[in-house]
């Protein structure tokens, strides 16, 4: 499917793999909505590069927590195109706590948690779902993550939000069919800026993802390009898949 002329609307896409997305998005030719909650200047410098590119974009920012934010994103986009045709749901948030220190979260720390990545991702959907029902097609990605699969990653509080994503993809799938697709990708480890803020170190960092190279099938960690492309396919290319929980990993679940 030729994405040319379409609208994306990309959460959470300043940097890492939201800003690979629209990056990728407007290569080939699709405008872009890029948001963002505080990396103002990131946000810009991914707006430059999807302009480079040739496409329209659009600016917003946005907290995905907050159900009024959502839905004027989506009105802002609607106002400057009439149209949006993907969704992908990338805004997410974490708090780094070993899984056996109990104490190390908070009801407030699930709170925060869930509202970005749980609401916001249904708020979104909801948002956008009255005009991709109008126009008889969409598609929404959801970013996930193989922690929600395993119960892994860096925090119960996470991976329990991430399992409420993969559940929330299956009911919104069967919920929106026939006229829009609802996917989600759960990418393992993700190189990147993102992961090494939360390991707090270089030398942390740097290890895990030699530690990673080492210990998936394919001896790769993800790069946020790499996730890029599967959500591309999920958008561009996947016409006949819905519901579909997707794991990218290099094989790490092997």
């Amino acid at each position: 499917m030729d994405i040319t002329g379409q609208v994306a609307i990309v959460t959470g896409s300043a940097a890492g793999v939201g800003a690979a997305t629209a990056r990728l998005f407007a290569a080939k030719g699709c405008n872009v909505v890029i948001n963002y909650s505080r990396s103002e200047d990131d946000a810009k410098e991914t707006q430059a590069a999807c302009e480079a590119e040739g496409v329209e974009t659009l600016l917003v920012k946005a907290d995905v927590g907050d159900d009024a934010q959502c839905r004027r994103m989506v009105a802002e986009t609607m106002d400057k195109w009439g149209r949006v045709d993907a969704l992908v749901n990338n805004a997410g948030t974490t708090k780094y706590v070993e899984h056996d220190d109990l104490e190390g979260l908070m009801p407030e720390d699930f709170e925060h948690i869930f509202r970005i990545n749980v609401f916001g991702v249904y708020q979104m959907t909801r948002a956008v779902t009255p005009h991709m029902k109008a126009a008889g097609q969409g598609a929404v990605v959801n970013v996930s993550s193989i922690a929600g699969v395993y119960g892994a990653g860096s925090s119960v509080a996470y991976a329990a939000s991430k399992g409420a994503v993969n559940t929330m993809t299956l009911s919104l799938a069967r919920a929106l069919a026939p006229e829009i697709r609802v996917n989600a990708i759960c990418p393992g480890f993700i190189s990147g800026r993102w992961q090494a803020a939360g390991m707090g170190s270089t030398e942390k960092y740097e290890a895990r993802v030699a530690a990673v190279e080492r210990g998936t099938p394919l001896r790769r960690a993800n790069s946020p390009e790499d996730i890029a492309e599967t959500i591309l396919w999920f958008v561009e290319g996947a016409r006949w898949v819905t519901g579909e929980t997707l794991l990218v990993d290099a094989g790490s679940h092997l």
